[in-house]
């Protein structure tokens, strides 16, 4: 069983349970820019080591899933302890003692190994549970023609708008509704965020979130999912072309197929005016600092 606290390079054992969920977070966003396949191209199993460090963390994130796996380590911590406690004369005087008594008294090995196979069960439902909700989103973003976002200030504001910092981020209806200070909280695992606009609809919520940089974009895309009970479907508004092993692993028709499928065919419509205030306000910014 995968030790998920060392995968993210955080203490194991028993202080592994006192660490707090932005102490776990911000371990995760520093092994996550170490280890993105777009900075490891030369590495072929960056991808997979890459979903392997998410999948850790997405099970330590996660507060029933991370409780099976505190209680996995404590029962073999204990069996450690009493391994430690006994040596071979005392053990083959308790395996005397428990086959005459064994009708009357529960064997205290038999108890721990059923336990550690229960939590082991648990806790494997709760990771194919993990593992099945950020399965559902595209890891790596489709290519697509970059372009500037505005066309270089064509409306005439003059005030140009990086779209690869820009995330396109939409979610189902009717179960936990997301805020916009709900984004900026999840989105600030990955850097600073400048903005956030909420747009929702009767069947879908949506958003626009803007990012301080590209990297942090980047590194947010297809790797956060929100909450558990309702996932996020993240999407750059401006992709970067992705290396040839994550074509490989996130088809351009699947990734078009989730985009058509979550976004909406209005989408483009409430994009253009989400920029074009984007844009605005930053110009308005721009001239409270010259006065």
């Amino acid at each position: 069983m995968e030790d998920h606290y060392s995968v993210l390079g955080l203490v194991s054992g028993e202080e592994a349970s006192k660490l707090t969920e932005q102490e776990i977070s911000s371990a995760y966003r520093k092994k996550a820019r170490e280890s993105h396949p777009d900075k490891n191209l030369n590495d072929p199993d960056a991808p997979a080591k890459f979903q392997k460090l998410r999948l850790s963390y997405e099970i330590l994130k996660d507060p029933r899933a991370r409780k099976e796996f505190d209680d996995l380590l404590r029962v073999r911590r204990e069996k450690k302890v009493r391994d430690k406690q006994f040596d071979a004369k005392r053990r083959r005087m308790m395996s005397d003692l428990e086959e005459r008594e064994r009708a009357s008294f529960v064997d205290p090995e038999k108890k721990a190994r059923d336990e550690e196979e229960e939590i082991m069960r648990k806790l494997a439902g709760e990771i194919a549970r993990v593992k099945a909700m950020f399965a559902k989103s595209p890891v790596f973003p489709k290519d697509e023609k970059k372009e500037n976002m505005g066309g270089g200030g064509g409306d005439g504001s003059g005030v140009a708008l990086d779209r690869c910092k820009v995330l396109k981020v939409s979610w189902e209806k009717g179960f936990s509704e997301y805020s916009a200070s709900r984004l900026r909280e999840l989105f600030e695992e990955f850097g600073d965020v400048e903005d956030v606009v909420i747009k929702s609809s009767k069947k879908k919520g949506s958003a626009i979130v803007v990012m301080r940089s590209k990297e942090d974009a980047v590194a947010a895309t297809g790797v956060m999912i929100g909450d558990l009970s309702n996932p996020l479907l993240v999407l750059p508004l401006q992709p970067v072309n992705p290396t040839p092993s994550v074509r490989a692993q996130a088809p351009l028709e699947r990734d078009e197929a989730l985009a058509a499928n979550v976004v909406g065919a209005g989408f483009q419509a409430f994009e253009d005016s989400i920029l074009d205030k984007v844009r605005k306000a930053a110009e308005k910014q721009k001239l409270e600092k010259k006065t």
